[in-house]
């Protein structure tokens, strides 16, 4: 990730009168979103090759009460192993070292996933959710701590909540002086702000929170905790990557994006592939600008791949996590 690009837009000196002053234009969003969901996807080889492509995007995730440092293991070897070697070699992409962009787990989990990531001789980064994930209810100094905990047993990459009362109450220095303090606790490590939009109420608010988190320092933002009731939404995309495009132009920073939540079929993987190439370019279809958050989409991948190179659909022990 572009880590350098921080300085130059991480300012405490702010003003942020004209942030109250945004509407979102709905149901011109809405049709837009209409158009890619209508859209058909690629066939063949060329899905089989963006398929590879959306593997490479993936934050592999774990974020269930029962996690242990057993399936953590096997979550960090299938990261570095995401799809059957054989099946690689029938398409030729064996050595291109495809692996998942990172591991994404608990902030008491970090250290196994660390040590397990070690031991396979494997750089992948590991993430963590913090700030009292999912709801972001818990004293701010508490959720500082936590930063400060999963960046010393290891975790590169720190998956926030904001607090969403600040967006439904329009606190929009409280919300930037939140994120400041997130990005501070960090250090080197880089910083997700996860927005939580199915809880803002308004693609209005979606739209603002996206620009105070980038502006505050995120080097992502992020839809959802996959926690919500509705989580990673076309609609809510749209908002978000056309609030990325309007920082770059207005910074020349280029802010990552990464939808979570909901992402299941390598069919939906392709869309949001596509989206993001129309809306940002492919200068955004790179793991340091793009990620997916999810834990079972890579499943149904390998399923196609193997379809693709069998021609028939692989029984449930044919792709084991590892």
């Amino acid at each position: 990730m572009q880590g350098a690009r921080r300085g130059t837009r991480s300012q405490d000196s702010r003003d942020l009168s004209w942030i109250s002053k945004i509407q979102v234009n709905q149901p011109a969003v809405l049709r837009r979103a209409e158009q890619i969901q209508a859209r058909r996807t690629v066939k063949k080889e060329w899905q089989a090759a963006w398929l590879l492509k959306a593997v490479t995007f993936i934050d592999l995730t774990t974020l269930s009460g029962d996690d242990t440092s057993s399936n953590v293991k096997r979550l960090c070897y299938k990261a570095k192993y995401p799809i059957r070697e054989d099946l690689l070699k029938a398409l030729n992409m064996h050595d291109k070292g495809i692996t998942t962009a990172a591991v994404c787990v608990y902030p008491a989990r970090v250290s196994d996933a660390v040590k397990a990531l070690k031991t396979a001789g494997c750089t992948i980064p590991v993430a963590s959710v913090a700030t009292g994930f999912p709801a972001g209810q818990t004293h701010l100094k508490t959720r500082l701590e936590e930063i400060r905990l999963a960046v010393e047993d290891g975790a590169t990459e720190i998956d926030v909540v904001i607090n969403r009362t600040l967006v439904l109450t329009g606190q929009w220095e409280a919300l930037y002086d939140e994120i400041r303090q997130f990005r501070k606790a960090c250090g080197e490590a880089h910083l997700k702000t996860i927005l939580a939009t199915g809880e803002l109420a308004s693609l209005t608010n979606v739209y603002k929170a996206s620009m105070i988190a980038m502006m505050a320092g995120s080097d992502f933002i992020k839809t959802s905790t996959g926690k919500e009731t509705v989580n990673a939404t076309f609609p809510v995309a749209i908002v978000m990557l056309r609030a990325i495009r309007d920082f770059f132009w207005k910074t020349g920073n280029k802010i990552g994006f990464k939808p979570a939540g909901g992402i299941r079929s390598a069919k939906d993987s392709l869309a949001w592939l596509s989206l993001i190439k129309e809306e940002l370019g492919d200068e955004w279809l790179t793991p340091e600008l793009f990620r997916i958050g999810a834990s079972t989409l890579l499943s149904d991948i390998e399923r196609q791949i193997y379809h693709h190179v069998t021609g028939r659909y692989a029984a449930y022990h044919d792709l084991p996590m590892c």
